[in-house]
């Protein structure tokens, strides 16, 4: 057993010496300075390793995308006439340029259930129109997609197998420390049950991958097809998911990310109940605490999550929180940075009621809130845009190549348009070639009248336009203030054309 302590005989002999010769002992060798002490290299992982590839699979997925399938040489290339009769001869005609191929990918996972759950990173199976798991003996089984969680990057697949499968169990990925040994597993190049052997290089790690990045960074090796494996501590519990690598080269530099098990557990535990995640929602917008917004918002040092909006209608509007609140402790949890309080909600049960601590305007206060449900609140923001995407193009409209917008501040200012201008709707932009370009429109006029009628918004210029149109005018007269004239009133007809 090899050890890095300094040996006790030998440290005796010089306190000897010491006391012979009249020199003073050198501190680092007592005992009680020791940095290092009883420290033992693992012999062999082979005894893990065997047992623990058993559960850990290699996921290929097959998805549908349209390629060009065409002459290799380009449209009139060379050969472009044996291409096509390399087709002819075998009975049929030259593909369409967008005929469908399918395209593969590897990636790995492991088993956490005997009856058939496995786990992966979400991008190894994002887009797949089939997802196969193979098993170390050399089995194949069709999975299902159990549910996914792109934030995380994890998913849960199911097979059905003929008997109980080996399987691993998560670990307390709390528990570990920089330093400790780890053990990847995995499918690297395609190079099934490879296996890797290296520490914990970092924790708490945020490479700007998702909202709730919590890292551990190892130096085991992991590359491409290793996404989705499972990281382990020596004692064989699974303490990460690895998901990423940094690397300018594409392979391995010794720089590799794992999902702790912590975090990859508990959005697991949703996906294979639900099939979805259900994450706490709190209803801010945050950012960090630096030096000078703590002095300024009277903190003794940069701490916790700045609430820089509420959404209206939110569970912190309905609880009272408010802009420039500085939250520091979640449900009883520290907030010591900004990026910390989204996870900690995210892993909060929707409905809790929980105290939320904040500083306001330097003076601490403690707030009940009753937590939403993160998805249904995207889901409601999502809805809100595609409702008003059809709104906001209604505000624009273009009409015998004129692009026509209504006269509100945000137009004013662009086009630099007067305040003794009140009403009317504004010219945007005009169509080259059109007949409002040979008659001198230009961005920045202002239509006020359209066929003798006061217009505001676009739509009262179609209805008129169609009016005209009905009642079998060539013609339409427009009143316009015109930007190259100072704004000064003029008539001016366009040409109707059906």
């Amino acid at each position: 057993m090899k050890r890095l302590s300094v040996p006790a005989t030998f440290i005796a002999a010089g306190f000897v010496a010491a006391s012979l010769w009249g020199v003073v002992p050198v501190r680092a060798q007592e005992p009680q300075n020791r940095l290092v002490e009883n420290f033992e290299a693992p012999r062999s992982v082979a005894p893990l390793a065997k047992v623990l590839s058993k559960a850990v699979v290699n996921i290929s997925t097959t998805m549908k995308r349209k390629a060009p399938l065409v002459n290799p040489h380009g449209k009139g290339g060379p050969f472009g006439d044996e291409f096509r009769k390399f087709f002819e001869r075998r009975g049929g005609k030259m593909p369409p340029e967008h005929k469908r191929r399918k395209a593969s990918a590897l990636g790995s996972g492991f088993i956490i259930d005997p009856k058939g759950i496995v786990i992966t990173n979400n991008h190894v199976i994002e887009g797949a129109d089939e997802i196969i798991v193979n098993l170390p003996d050399g089995t194949r089984l069709k999975a299902t997609l159990r549910g996914r969680d792109p934030k995380t990057d994890l998913a849960v697949l199911v097979v059905k197998p003929k008997k109980p499968l080996p399987y691993v169990e998560f670990g307390d990925s709390d528990r570990i420390e920089v330093g400790d040994w780890v053990l990847a597993i995995g499918n690297p190049f395609g190079l099934g049950g490879t296996v890797t052997l290296g520490i914990v290089s970092a924790r708490n790690r945020d490479i700007n991958a998702g909202p709730y990045d919590d890292f551990i960074q190892t130096d085991a090796a992991i590359n491409k097809g290793n996404s989705g494996g499972p990281l382990f501590n020596m004692q064989g519990q699974v303490v990460g998911v690895n998901s990423a690598i940094l690397s300018p080269s594409g392979g391995s530099v010794g720089i590799g990310f794992s999902i702790p098990s912590n975090l990859a557990k508990k959005v697991v535990a949703q996906l294979v109940k639900y099939g979805e995640t259900r994450r706490g929602w709190l209803g801010v917008r945050i950012q960090t605490v630096t030096e000078d917004l703590a002095e300024g918002l009277g903190l003794k040092k940069p701490m916790g999550a700045l609430v820089a909006d509420v959404t209206k209608g939110g569970p912190a509007d309905r609880a009272g929180l408010r802009p420039r609140d500085v939250i520091v402790e979640f449900n009883g949890v520290k907030v010591e940075k900004m990026r910390d309080l989204p996870r900690i909600v995210a892993e909060t049960p929707v409905g809790a009621e929980v105290t939320v601590k904040i500083m306001r305007d330097g003076k601490p206060m403690d707030i009940k809130v009753t937590l939403g449900r993160l998805e249904k609140a995207e889901e409601m923001r999502k809805a809100a845009k595609e409702k008003a995407k059809p709104e906001a193009e209604e505000k624009t409209k273009t009409l015998l190549g004129m692009k026509l917008g209504a006269l509100d501040d945000a137009v004013r200012k662009s086009h630099k348009i007067p305040e003794k201008v009140k009403k009317g709707v504004v010219v945007l932009s005009v169509k080259a070639g059109s007949d409002a370009e040979k008659k001198g429109l230009a961005a920045g006029d202002v239509i006020l009248e359209a066929g003798n009628v006061e217009v505001s918004v676009p739509a009262d210029v179609e209805k008129q336009i169609e009016a005209f149109r009905k009642k079998g005018r060539k013609a339409i007269p427009f009143l316009v203030l015109r930007k190259a004239a100072g704004y000064d009133p003029r008539f001016i007809a366009l040409w109707l054309k059906k």
